[in-house]
């Protein structure tokens, strides 16, 4: 059994509210095991004897049948979340105000398909790196976490979503 985290993109924004219980119910519903939410974001914690490859596709058409709009799925295991938090992706920026948000893309991007530096028109969000399928990113003095997911998905044409690194700390620490 594998266990990953499904992060998901566009729920409880948008005015897409999905309650935790609807959510863990669609999972549950696909066979899956020890089905947990975590917070309010679209994370959802479960195993699995399946691969990613059958399940991702599964998870999205169970999702926009039950909801009534399509959701993308970005699945991550605990060792691929743990690998990202345990590296200095963010060059020792931590500092006070400031949020270090990591986001997902469905595969790796190679660098050449940016171009740095990275800026990010009206944002005080501040792309640091790429590596595989993440994009590290520092917001200063607070601001939209999202944006990075927004601002990638047009210049890359994939979808993306975007979590605080604050959040895939807690989801490695509470299923390690």
């Amino acid at each position: 059994m594998t266990l990953f985290v499904a992060f998901l993109r566009g729920i409880n924004v948008g005015g897409h509210i999905v309650k935790k219980e609807q959510l863990r119910g669609a999972f549950e519903s696909l066979g899956f095991q020890n089905v947990v939410t975590h917070k309010q974001s679209g994370n959802v914690i479960f195993e699995t004897g399946s691969s990613r490859e059958v399940v991702k596709p599964r998870i999205e058409e169970k999702l926009r049948g039950s909801l009534g709009f399509g959701v993308t799925v970005f699945l991550r295991t605990i060792p691929e979340l743990k690998s990202i938090i345990s590296q200095d992706h963010f060059n020792g920026q931590e500092k006070e105000d400031t949020s270090f948000m990591v986001t997902m893309l469905p595969c790796p991007v190679p660098k050449s398909r940016l171009q740095w530096p990275i800026i990010i028109p009206k944002s005080r969000a501040e792309i640091l790196s790429v590596r595989g399928s993440e994009v590290f990113s520092v917001t200063h003095g607070g601001g939209e976490g999202a944006l990075p997911s927004l601002f990638l998905e047009s210049k890359l044409n994939v979808k993306a979503t975007t979590r605080n690194l604050n959040i895939i700390r807690e989801i490695v620490q509470k299923y390690s």
